[in-house]
């Protein structure tokens, strides 16, 4: 249901409000990021003795909440203390907020979808192996899935490269395993995603041909992971709030979707 509110909804005036909102993991992520960004483009501040209060006056830190400013600290001082991309040859690195990356326009056996990778990461090994690193933060998984979906990405971005992917979590300064795929499996990746797309479409489509059958097109799973979900204060079948004497009505998204999205949700 979470990705009905996402796909078919995010138009609405209270899931786009929602949408907006940041929680403080989300902006730790997001600062942590942009603290590797500053120490990477101000190098010289790693040799200095102040170079993380200087990169946190940067991040405007004392603007955020104490837990928020503590955590993103720590990640700071463990980035200086080891800088995991000193002597890299980087070929990307965003801030983390630059928003959807262009997508890529895929065609698998005539049927076309895009796929948005927002790769945090580019560098090459000095084997001229392609390396995408995706940061994390708090208590986030490494989820091999979103690995392969930059590793697809990376076949049309990057065709010259051998590439691999992996994720470090800059809070516990903890590394994965390296991910890496033959072509044989990207193929197979590919051909699963195109599926995926065609069937969110078919979704859509189905959703507004009749809007009240919202829980039907996207069914419900509640649970106690509905206290991570955004939208669990108005979804009526959410596992952590009472249940609603009315049913949040649907309204019609003024736009229509017409291409399936494939798309990372972030940390």
């Amino acid at each position: 249901m979470r990705r009905g509110f996402i796909k078919a909804r995010q138009h609405e005036p209270q899931v786009k409000a929602l949408l907006a909102k940041v929680t403080a993991s989300q902006r730790i992520g997001l600062l942590a990021q942009k603290g590797v960004y500053e120490f990477h483009h101000h190098r010289h501040l790693l040799d200095q003795s102040d170079g993380v209060e200087k990169i946190a006056q940067l991040l405007k830190l004392s603007n955020s909440a104490d837990e928020v400013q503590q955590r993103v600290l720590q990640i700071l001082k463990n980035y200086y203390n080891a800088p995991l991309l000193t002597g890299k040859r980087v070929i990307l690195l965003t801030r983390g907020d630059e928003g959807f990356p262009k997508p890529i326009l895929i065609d698998q056996q005539r049927y076309y979808f895009r796929l948005y990778a927002a790769m945090d990461c580019v560098f090459t090994e000095s084997d001229s192996t392609l390396h995408i690193l995706d940061f994390k933060t708090g208590k986030s998984t490494f989820d091999k899935r979103q690995a392969l979906v930059y590793l697809l990405a990376a076949r049309y971005l990057y065709p010259k490269y051998q590439a691999v992917a992996s994720f470090y979590n800059l809070e516990l300064c903890k590394k994965s395993e390296l991910i890496s795929v033959t072509k044989n499996e990207l193929d197979s990746i590919e051909f699963e995603l195109a599926n995926i797309a065609q069937k969110h479409q078919q979704d859509l489509q189905k959703y507004q041909q009749r809007y009240s059958d919202f829980s039907k097109v996207f069914p419900p799973n509640p649970g106690p992971h509905c206290r991570f979900c955004p939208f669990n204060s108005i979804c009526e079948f959410s596992g952590v709030r009472p249940r609603l004497t009315s049913i949040l009505p649907i309204i019609p998204s003024p736009r229509k979707q017409t291409e399936s999205e494939s798309s990372k949700e972030k940390h």
